[in-house]
């Protein structure tokens, strides 16, 4: 009997320390059942989705109680395991104090969440720390405007109160049970604990931890924010804060332009002849007045396709069909071959693309920052809006991703859109039609496809896509064309052979998929009154291929557009011009809108009398001849172009905080 005593002190507590687990479990599902019985909308949404909801949030709060648990855990092995037995006595008051700590923090950071939620909607963002900028005066006000502070403070002494009842109730000592096991089995009852924390706590044995991969579970905005654990919230949140307050981030300064805007506008608009009164009024211009514009709204479709790299399009023949049936549209419609992109991150793409500005160099996403809730005035989004189109932002993952969802929602879409509400419009099982990432691209397509044929109004849809992407997962049922490496190909690739293959065979089915979604465009009725550009994110296969020319082909991706007959140009389109995300939505509206005013860093690629370059984040500048890194120019058009690219990473630093005041 004394042989095991040790050994059953010890899995006693284990067994308390579960139980009060279990509790807290409770706790903080009830949490969650508050949010959707105070905040739940009218939308529409099954059983199963908010049981899929409740499930995912249980599993979340596991995973953090396991976090909190995991010392205490390992505590208990070691002294198992050096058998201290003198310390017994202290054990359950130690374990005591140690749950008074821990679940006092995250009853505060529960709490706290709930508060910011009942303001703004949605889980903390980093603009929660915003207390600790210039607003805590501001926040005391509203605080006490909105609430009855002495009610909340006598509920929250009540409510810890009853927590440390229920913490000193079960952290107390009881013998439940006794277990004669010999040594070895101890030990492999302790290791099997420890692994089962360790799952538990990453919630996950996919390729991604729990907290970090949260699913959308409906359509209903509501029920997707569900499962989120306050905790993680805003302990990302904080990370984020952390990261966009980590240094002094003056781009204007770096550009040389301190003290002298109205200088970086003469070199951005090439001219002297600018408003010195208003700077920004020099941002602003007008679409042309094409009479076959005039009363008619086309449709358009902007897709930026995932890693969508130029450069491997060079080897496409039959025996390496990477293009498959993309390929006859891009011989048929326009597309530029001096385009890069403006960044290596999707994130740092997208938001300059759609917000009409040079990508900026070292910093962090607007969605990741103190940006979050700013309503960019320049947005695309809001151009097509105000032209009278309804606007949706289309992404085949999860909105939550980068607090995409949120920031969007905030530049003109009327509509955003993730795989919850992709997979429910389709009638599809989710996990049927999805991969690591999101829906496979074939389904994003169909849902696009469909908008469009169910719509009773000019549609704005800009669309994301997930495939071509780490792990490289591609339907099962999915034939590609022959994808033979040529010996030439061969001795680019600087990457895992077999790893490679992968990728290609994935950017074949995202290439692929983007063909076929032209080919119903161009085959039913909305051939004639759509407008559909594709571009992508980054180049990401340079990270196993290797170039003659790194700095011309390694960033480079399409900028391709088809446009109705009725719609293109007179004068042929030089495609030749260098460009990048900056420059999309300018040509866009050129094409698309009948005599609109817009806001825009980037250059119209229809006005061939003005100076084209394009830019990445990374300081890569491209012209008509090549690429060559920022400070490294040479010919008098490198020079030219590497003076305009620090111009417009001044205006572009202007523009944003013009927004923010």
């Amino acid at each position: 009997m004394q042989k095991y005593q040790h050994f059953n002190f010890l899995t006693n507590l284990l067994y308390s320390i579960l139980k009060l687990s279990l509790v807290i479990l409770g706790l903080m599902t009830l949490s969650r059942l508050y949010l959707f019985l105070n905040y739940g909308g009218t939308s529409a949404y099954s059983f199963f989705e908010l049981l899929d909801a409740f499930w995912l949030g249980a599993r979340l709060d596991a995973s953090m109680l396991a976090y909190l648990n995991a010392l205490g855990i390992v505590l208990i092995f070691i002294i198992w395991l050096l058998r201290l037995r003198f310390i017994q006595k202290y054990l359950y008051t130690f374990f005591r104090f140690y749950f008074v700590v821990l679940l006092t923090l995250l009853a505060f950071l529960t709490f706290t969440d709930l508060t910011y939620f009942s303001f703004f909607g949605e889980h903390s963002t980093l603009m929660i720390f915003g207390v600790f900028d210039d607003d805590t005066e501001a926040l005391v006000r509203t605080a006490f405007d909105s609430y009855n502070i002495p009610v909340v403070a006598l509920s929250g002494v009540v409510f810890f109160t009853l927590l440390y009842f229920i913490i000193f109730k079960i952290i107390k000592t009881t013998q439940k049970f006794e277990l004669r096991l010999n040594w070895f089995k101890q030990l492999g009852l302790f290791l099997l604990i420890i692994i089962l924390v360790g799952l538990t706590g990453r919630g996950s044995v996919g390729i991604f931890p729990l907290a970090y991969s949260i699913s959308d579970v409906s359509q209903d905005p509501l029920v997707n924010k569900l499962p989120q654990t306050p905790s993680f919230a805003i302990l990302d949140s904080y990370t984020q804060y952390a990261r966009s307050k980590s240094g002094n981030y003056d781009l204007i300064k770096k550009s040389g332009y301190k003290n002298q805007m109205p200088k970086a506008f003469e070199v951005f608009k090439q001219t002297k002849n600018i408003d010195r009164e208003n700077l920004l009024n020099n941002l602003v211009q007008k679409t042309s007045k094409n009479e076959q514009l005039k009363g008619k709204l086309p449709h358009v479709v902007v897709v930026m396709v995932e890693s969508f790299g130029m450069p491997l399009l060079d080897y496409q023949s039959d025996s390496f069909n990477i293009m498959g049936k993309l390929k006859k549209h891009f011989e048929e419609d326009t597309i530029f071959t001096s385009f890069i992109s403006s960044s290596n991150g999707t994130i740092v793409s997208l938001e300059p693309l759609l917000l009409n500005i040079t990508a900026r160099p070292s910093s962090t996403s607007f969605a990741q920052s103190s940006y979050l809730n700013t309503r960019f005035t320049q947005a695309s989004a809001k151009v097509y809006k105000d032209a009278g189109y309804e606007t949706s932002f289309v992404y085949g993952g999860d909105l939550f991703w980068r607090n995409v969802g949120s920031f969007m929602s905030r530049q003109g879409f009327d509509h955003t859109w993730g795989k919850g509400a992709i997979a429910k419009s389709l009638n599809k099982d989710i996990d049927s039609i999805s991969h690591d990432w999101g829906v496979f691209d074939e389904h994003l397509y169909d849902y696009v496809y469909k908008k469009l044929k169910d719509a009773t109004s000019p549609q704005f849809i800009f669309v994301l896509t997930t495939n071509n992407h780490p792990p490289y997962t591609v339907p099962d049922d999915y034939k590609s064309n022959s994808l033979a490496v040529s010996q030439d190909l061969k001795e680019h690739i600087t990457g895992d052979i077999d790893l490679v293959k992968r990728r290609f065979k994935d950017y074949a089915y995202a290439v692929d998929s983007a063909g076929e979604f032209l080919d119903k465009v161009k085959s039913s009725s909305l051939a004639n009154n759509s407008v559909i550009a594709i571009t992508a994110d980054n180049n990401t296969v340079e990270g196993v291929m290797k170039y003659e020319n790194h700095l011309t082909q390694t960033k480079r991706i399409p900028f391709y557009i088809y446009l109705p007959d009725v719609l293109k140009p007179k004068e042929p389109i030089d495609t030749t011009l260098a460009s990048s995300h900056k420059d999309i939505f300018p040509t866009l509206y050129n094409l698309t809108l009948y005599d609109k005013e817009y806001t825009a860093i980037g250059t119209n690629l229809l006005d061939k009398n003005i100076l084209h370059c394009g830019f990445n984040d990374a300081g890569v500048i491209m012209t008509k001849n090549g690429g060559f890194k920022n400070k490294k120019a040479i010919t008098d058009e490198e020079k030219k172009c590497q003076e305009y690219y620090k111009a417009s990473l001044a205006v572009t630093e202007y523009l944003i905080k013009s927004n923010k005041k």
